[in-house]
């Protein structure tokens, strides 16, 4: 008889396979609260609070992601008011707090159980910030970068729980909250992301690639730095020219992602492009700007080299899916990547500001496929042993519910970490 609540700006978010599954349990009633209009699984109730404003133009700078998430903290707690009112009042909430939607969950209703979702903690150090040699941290950058986690912190003063997809994701935190956190990955649909399927894919440009042909494929969301789009652009002439009958597909959006835009305005393809597309045969790049879910596990599967590169930074979901497809990934040598990834065991780790080995690696690869097979087929095995949605993660993710819903510590349900990156 189970009442939940889960907030994540972006609901479902994190959890679109959870809320689900708990919704399913006899008389639960569950609440899925966001700011954006995505479309819900089935199950939970989907409402929305009000977009909140963000900060004022006078407030310090350091201080306006703060002052957008209290005024985000606070659309969240007057919702939840509304929903006291009419008698819903939750058991356990399960709240991702990066946003502020966390600051006063134990104001509006103090007696439920808090397991909040801890997906990257800011330092100047030793993660994105100062990756790229050309970004100097000064104290006025430090100062910045601390004061990002004082709403995060506050949260966390607050929860009963949390957990982190990845070992390196929950060493960022400090000590006092990775006492009190487990280490589950969302999961990735083993069904869905396989190397069983269609052997062509149509490009929204209307060229046609199929399995068997040199495929050269990266995504991100958003094509930026974070996720080394600058470092493949640099690559791919020379992956190109090497290999006359290759073909490149560049998956993204060209709006502002985890890092800075460039200062001028533009996107980052519209500056690279500035900078290597003359050196491009044009016919054989291909941009489709974001795709379905089902194209790009497509291209996962006809894929002849994924290319993967990111900072010290959040693990995409895009990188287990491309590993349960069998697809060959050349990946940068960062964390939490080489935490899933092993060179030369189940995908290729390189240094990531190093374009020429990138280009050589990508090249190797397209010309000896054979000579790659076993990593491809390690690949899936690592997903299906670590990352298997319905065989590891949904139940794990389901039993420390159960173990914060009763009161008892995530350890009941999910042993302590023994490794710390």
């Amino acid at each position: 008889m189970v009442q939940a609540l889960f907030i994540h700006q972006n609901f479902p978010g994190q959890y679109r396979h959870l809320a689900p599954i708990i919704s399913q349990r006899k008389g639960a009633r569950v609440i899925g609260l966001g700011e954006r209009a995505n479309t819900s699984p089935p199950g939970p109730t989907h409402l929305r609070y009000p977009a909140p404003e963000g900060a004022g133009e006078k407030t310090h700078r350091y201080l306006r992601p703060v002052e957008a998430s209290v005024r985000r903290g606070q659309a969240v707690a007057r919702a939840l008011m509304g929903l006291k009112q009419k008698g819903f009042v939750p058991d356990i909430i399960c709240c991702h707090p990066g946003w502020g939607e966390g600051l006063y969950l134990r104001d509006v209703f103090p007696d439920a159980r808090i397991l909040h979702y801890c997906e990257f903690y800011y330092r100047a150090s030793g993660g994105d910030v100062g990756f790229d040699p050309a970004q100097e941290v000064t104290l006025d950058e430090m100062a910045r970068v601390r004061t990002l986690n004082m709403t995060q912190l506050q949260s966390l003063e607050a929860t009963d729980w949390s957990v982190s997809p990845t070992l390196w994701q929950r060493s960022r935190y400090p000590a006092f909250v990775r006492e009190k956190t487990s280490v589950v990955h969302e999961g990735v649909d083993a069904n869905f992301a396989t190397p069983k399927g269609a052997a062509t894919v149509k490009l929204p440009d209307g060229h046609t690639v199929t399995k068997g042909e040199e495929i050269i494929t990266f995504v991100s969301r958003n094509l930026e730095p974070y996720r080394g789009f600058d470092i493949f652009m640099r690559a791919l002439p020379e992956m190109l020219a090497r290999r006359p009958a290759a073909h490149a597909v560049i998956v993204g959006g060209e709006e502002r992602g985890y890092g800075r835009m460039p200062a001028d305005g533009r996107s980052w393809k519209t500056v690279m492009m500035e900078e290597v597309g003359a050196k491009l045969d044009m016919s054989r790049v291909h941009f489709t700007g974001r795709i379905p879910h089902e194209g790009l596990v497509a291209l996962f599967r006809i894929s002849s080299a994924h290319v993967y590169y990111t900072y010290p930074f959040v693990l995409s979901w895009s990188l287990v899916e491309a590993m349960g497809c069998e697809a060959l990934v050349i990946g940068s040598d960062t964390a939490p990547l080489a935490e899933v990834m092993r060179h030369g065991e189940n995908g290729i780790l390189l240094p990531f500001h190093d374009h020429a080995r990138l280009a050589d690696a990508v090249v190797e690869a397209l010309a000896n496929p054979d000579r790659y097979v076993p990593l491809r087929r390690a690949a899936r095995r690592t997903m299906l042993e670590r990352f298997d949605l319905h065989a590891i993660c949904l139940p794990k993710q389901v039993a420390l519910f159960d173990a914060v819903l009763a009161g008892k510590p995530g350890t009941a349900a999910i042993p302590a970490p023994e490794d710390e990156p």
